[in-house]
């Protein structure tokens, strides 16, 4: 094995979320910038959950496809070629002429940005121990909040200044700054290809697994209820409650630091309480949130304070499936779990996209009809999630109780939280 870089445990969280800045931000400011792109290119406003949805259904296609090899390779050279091929589908984005090619180009992004998620998920698990491990979950996803309160004000902002097309080079450019920063100082990430040849665990051995088959639902709720709202946001703000263009990067940078502490102090919450109350937590005051916002919106209340407790609300519940998530597999096939769960992931999202896109329809003036219909698709969802969150833990705990009594060893590689090279 070759010799690792020194690197600490807060320089890994650094760059993974350095590099998970770029991808979420690719994802997330297309949705905003929906009206802008539709009104540019003719595209119908109701279609601009299709748009998200194309992102969705090719990274769901690609972690299934992923799930068969990413586990063959250094983790670290599959995250170069993954973010590379981002940047470079992202820029194509940015060179759209109509909904036919602006389709293609998010396809692309998906296919490259799917695996590339569930690859720096898996290089956390690995690195970082399951005691500080909602902790740095959160922290790294703590890159949404960088991205809602700089990305997408900025990317608006960009929007409106110039035109639509150059968020999507900007966000290319930093993507290759940041990507080779990345890829220069993480360690070489060999450790599972060492600990696999004991043991490869077929895809139908994988699906056998009550614990991944009830993570699996898990995600696939929480998604389904968080796309078939979001991607609709920004045109349900401004062409049914009125809200102005040039204040919406408001919501979104007010959001993202609501986020940005959320995420922090939600993994904490996780590593001393568990992923099922803090995820139940999350989950009622997600359902909560939306019914004010969509459905009996409160007369004197800024709209920003109630869009504020919905970053919080979902952030809470994401932290929270994500750490019990990465805690379901065992290092030698972290990075194949992590694949196919990115796939339901965003099989998901793209089904909720997809289906918001079916329920919805276009009123006089540019508004949205039909929005009752969405949110109480969402509610439904969401309330079935805390059910999994219980299922999986539970086998998760009964599992470390086992390997503990049997003094099996199955912790990952452990990183000075300080300074000082990964041990094996």
């Amino acid at each position: 094995m070759s010799s690792p870089r020194a690197i600490s445990e807060r320089a890994v969280v650094f760059l993974i979320g350095a590099v998970q800045f770029v991808n979420i931000l690719d994802f997330v400011m297309v949705m905003p910038l929906g009206p802008d792109f539709a009104a540019g290119l003719g595209i119908a406003t109701s279609d601009i959950g299709t748009i998200g949805a194309a992102y969705t259904a090719a990274a769901s296609v690609a972690g299934v496809v992923g799930s068969y090899f990413l586990d063959r390779f250094d983790r670290r050279k599959a995250l170069a070629v993954a973010m590379l091929g981002l940047v470079a589908s992202t820029a194509a984005g940015g060179l759209a002429t109509g909904k036919q090619s602006l389709l293609l180009a998010r396809a692309m992004a998906g296919l490259f940005g799917g695996p590339a998620t569930s690859l720096s998920l898996s290089i956390i698990a690995d690195l970082i121990p399951v005691e500080r491990r909602g902790r740095a979950m959160g922290s790294v996803m703590g890159a949404f909040s960088v991205a809602s309160v700089v990305g997408i004000p900025m990317a608006l902002k960009v929007a409106n200044w110039a035109d639509w097309r150059m968020p999507f080079f900007l966000v290319a450019g930093m993507g290759l700054l940041l990507v080779a920063g990345a890829i220069f100082f993480l360690p070489p990430m060999r450790g599972h290809l060492e600990r696999k040849q004991a043991h490869v665990v077929s895809v139908r051995e994988l699906f056998t697994r009550a614990d991944v088959l009830l993570s699996y639902s898990m995600t696939g709720l929480l998604n389904v209820a968080g796309f078939v709202i979001i991607p609709n946001i920004s045109a349900y703000v401004q062409h049914n409650l009125g809200y102005p263009r040039d204040e919406l990067e408001t919501i979104y940078f007010v959001g993202g630091l609501v986020s940005f502490v959320t995420f922090r102090l939600a993994g904490t919450g996780v590593d001393r309480l568990g992923s099922f109350r803090v995820g139940t937590l999350g989950s009622v005051m997600f359902v909560t949130t939306i019914y004010f916002i969509f459905i009996r919106l409160p007369a004197g209340v800024p709209l920003v304070a109630i869009f504020s407790f919905f970053f919080l609300s979902n952030g809470v519940r994401n932290v929270a499936y994500s750490t019990l998530a990465s805690r379901v597999p065992e290092q030698a096939i972290r990075a194949r779990f992590m694949s196919f769960q990115s796939a339901v992931q965003h099989l998901g999202a793209a089904a909720g996209a997809f289906l918001s896109s079916q329920l919805l329809s276009d009123l006089p003036g540019g508004q949205l009809g039909g929005i009752h219909r969405v949110v109480l698709v969402s509610m439904c969802f969401s309330l079935i999630a805390p059910v999994t969150f219980f299922l999986v833990e539970r086998r998760v705990l009964a599992r470390d109780r086992a390997l503990a009594a049997s003094g099996a060893v199955g912790a990952p590689v452990a990183l000075g939280t300080g300074g000082g090279t990964p041990r094996s």
